[in-house]
């Protein structure tokens, strides 16, 4: 076993899988004889296919083994793109929600250490880990750490999830976790509204793959007119509701310096009606996992000495 440490950010999404270096789908499903092994987990006798249809929300990600299995598919394939590394000692960082940290911080911290050595195939490649410690670090914070030293006394980041609009307020460089916040309006709400109506109206299914097709590169292939002007209405109207949901805040978005990040942020960015100097976005939906991965190097540093 090499004893070199490899700090991993893993940002478990329940829409996608991020690391510093690679996306996918937040999918597994146990495939007992799989024809191919492009994206195939194999562990403890059993395969899984990595990818596909989203799992469904749940109240934690330590309900069952999905999210385990998840995070051992994250590492193979961050160690792949490190040089095709098959043996590690491994310090994971990962995050979760402010405003839910102090709760589930223990029990994610429990579920990911559980085998401290673990041996699994992704691919058919055999991957040998140590697991040697897990830290979990509050989730939108972690997104913009590179930007806190230039942060004035007061900022706001918001983090447009999936699932749910995170807004962290920050005062003199460290979250007020007094007045965070979690609304349940993240960009799948929008996305089934979409769609719903891509149905209703045009008998047409426009899929969540193929919205965030649209958002990232603003076309789609042989997709009616009609059906892409509403795609646009419904994605104004969210960028819309994103800023009017600060205002309800309290939050002054003339003055406050904001930082929109996530999934979310680029709709915000090139469907909002508001254009300010002081709003700023951050684009790179791996900002969390490098966030995370950053802290914990600077931790590791410190033990160090």
């Amino acid at each position: 076993m090499n004893n070199k440490i490899e700090v991993i950010g893993i940002d478990h999404g329940w829409s996608h899988m991020k690391t510093p270096t690679t996306v996918f789908t937040t999918s597994i499903k146990e495939n007992p004889s799989p024809t191919f092994f492009k994206d195939v987990l194999e562990y403890k006798g059993k395969y899984y296919n990595i990818g596909g249809e989203r799992l469904e929300i749940k109240n934690t990600k330590v309900e069952n083994d999905d999210f385990y299995l998840l995070t051992l598919a994250a590492i193979a394939k961050e160690l792949e793109k490190r040089g095709n590394i098959t043996e590690a000692t491994v310090y994971l960082a990962v995050g979760l929600p402010l405003t839910r940290f102090g709760e589930e911080k223990q029990a994610f911290i429990e579920y990911l250490s559980k085998n401290q050595e673990v041996q699994f195939k992704f691919e058919e490649k055999q991957y040998h880990i140590k697991i040697v410690k897990v830290s979990v670090y509050p989730q939108c914070y972690s997104a913009v750490t590179e930007l806190i030293p230039n942060f004035q006394r007061r900022a706001v980041v918001v983090d447009i999830g999936s699932w749910t609009i995170d807004i962290m307020p920050v005062i003199n460089k460290k979250p007020d976790d007094r007045k965070c916040n979690s609304l349940p309006h993240g960009l799948i709400t929008c996305m089934r509204e979409i769609n719903r109506d891509c149905v209703k109206n045009f008998n047409y299914e426009l899929e969540g793959v193929d919205i965030e097709h649209y958002i990232r590169h603003h076309h789609l292939n042989n997709v009616p007119e009609e059906v892409l002007q509403l795609v646009d209405r419904y994605l104004k109207s969210y960028a819309d509701m994103v800023i009017r949901s600060l205002k309800e805040l309290e939050i002054n978005i003339q003055t406050t310096p904001i930082i929109i990040v996530g999934g979310g942020a680029s709709v915000v960015k090139n469907y909002g009606s508001v254009r300010l100097p002081n709003i700023e976005y951050k684009l790179d939906v791996k900002a969390n996992a490098k966030g995370y991965e950053m802290m914990a190097r600077i931790a590791l540093r410190n033990v160090r000495g």
